[in-house]
């Protein structure tokens, strides 16, 4: 496989220079190619206390499959969520279910919540790299923060497409760096405890960057994921993208 980020990312890299930076949603929310495998059901799981002095909410790592997880590392129920920060339905799933899910069911100890990127867009691969720049304990917060301000966002970069596709005419780090020059993604990171300082440097990092990309392309082809967001529960894939759907499943797995 290509080790050079702006290669392997040619496939895409070419759509996002022809067209409206709006227009890089369009894969977001298509199904997966494959059938839903089933999620997992059972009895009412009692809550797991956290170790003394911590909440389980507040326990995050990164794993060995490049996701982010939140809560009990042990959690009978292990929620699994592949999205783009660019996805609009992420986005959604994000603001009406990532509280409830962080603060009843995460917080009980019977679910933990990973997020594994499931890369769309140059923007979308520029803000996993600025999520992840401040460690495990704040991608999910910063994660959340741009779902919800996703449409502020898009509205900046579209107002921008000259400076954007300057950016996509650079190579290496200067595209990323642009990019977030393009989309005030300083100083919106900024904002929430990530300094321009720390963002350039991560955004020079092309050997993480390259980590993210090829973690997504391979994931995309094993699991035939072609859409986002798309959940599995203790390793089943299952249909649905919105919160209304995925609590009853976790309900019906056991989470109280």
């Amino acid at each position: 496989m290509p080790k050079d980020p702006m290669t392997i990312l040619r496939r895409f890299l070419a759509l996002a220079l022809a067209v409206p930076v709006a227009l890089a949603l369009a894969g977001c929310g298509s199904k997966s190619a494959d059938e839903s495998d089933g999620p997992p059901t059972g009895a009412p799981i009692a809550a797991i206390a956290p170790p003394a002095g911590q909440q389980w909410a507040d326990v995050a790592s990164e794993t060995p499959d490049g996701g982010f997880v939140i809560g009990n590392p042990n959690a009978p129920l292990k929620l699994v969520e592949y999205a783009s920060h660019t996805c609009s339905h992420c986005a959604e799933f994000s603001i009406k279910g990532s509280g409830p899910l962080r603060d009843k069911y995460v917080a009980s100890g019977v679910v933990s919540y990973e997020i594994r990127n499931l890369i769309r867009d140059p923007v979308d691969l520029t803000i996993a790299t600025l999520a992840r720049c401040n460690g495990p304990a704040a991608f999910h917060p910063l994660a959340d923060q741009v779902w919800a301000n996703l449409s502020p966002l898009f509205d900046t970069l579209n107002k921008n497409q000259d400076a954007y596709k300057a950016a996509m005419d650079k190579t290496g780090a200067a595209r990323f760096q642009g990019l977030a020059e393009a989309g005030d993604l300083f100083n919106f990171f900024a904002a929430r405890g990530l300094s321009k300082e720390q963002a350039m440097a991560c955004l020079a990092d092309t050997k993480k960057i390259t980590a993210i990309v090829e973690k997504s392309d391979k994931d995309s082809n094993d699991k035939q994921l072609t859409g986002t967001p798309t959940f599995f529960l203790n390793g089943k894939r299952f249909e649905g993208t919105t919160w209304e759907v995925v609590e009853p499943i976790l309900q019906n797995a056991g989470a109280r």
